[in-house]
């Protein structure tokens, strides 16, 4: 790599790996949640009836069947998700987001858009926000399409 790229690289491997300990370090001290937990319930919000099938709740994560599995295992003890067999398909695992559930993440909300915004949108320009948008886009197609780093079916 030349002086530019290492720049560019190296400096998006530093917000890799210091921005989601940034986020989980302020949701497990406000709502005792991890980023990845957030994300799922997230996800799970906007589904319709607040319903997704374990694979297409892990599409959307980016996550493996057996990671979204264990953290469905500690939501679920935490009466945040419920998992029944899916009705249209007895093989199937469906994931419901629940009452209390709904209520965690309305909680977690606020202190973690703050922590987005104070560390990532506050910090950039509306150009660069712009620019990252269109950045991260491009990386998580590149990433995603044609399997170039799909993630794991069991």
């Amino acid at each position: 790599m030349d002086e530019r790229e290492s720049r560019a690289w190296l400096g998006l491997v530093a917000v890799t790996q210091l921005l989601p300990a940034a986020l989980d370090s302020q949701l497990q001290r406000d709502a005792h949640l991890t980023h990845f937990e957030f994300m799922v319930l997230t996800v799970l919000r906007f589904a319709p009836q607040s319903t997704l099938r374990m694979t297409a709740l892990a599409d959307a994560t980016h996550a493996t069947l057996t990671r979204l599995s264990h953290v469905c295992t500690r939501l679920e003890k935490r009466g945040m998700v419920e998992r029944t067999p899916s009705p249209d398909d007895r093989r199937a695992t469906d994931v419901r987001l629940t009452t209390d559930g709904r209520r965690m993440l309305i909680r977690a909300m606020p202190g973690h858009i703050a922590t987005a915004r104070r560390l990532v949108i506050d910090a950039l320009t509306p150009a660069q926000l712009d620019a990252l948008a269109e950045i991260a886009e491009s990386i998580t197609d590149r990433l995603t399409a044609g399997g170039a780093c799909p993630p794991g079916r069991d």
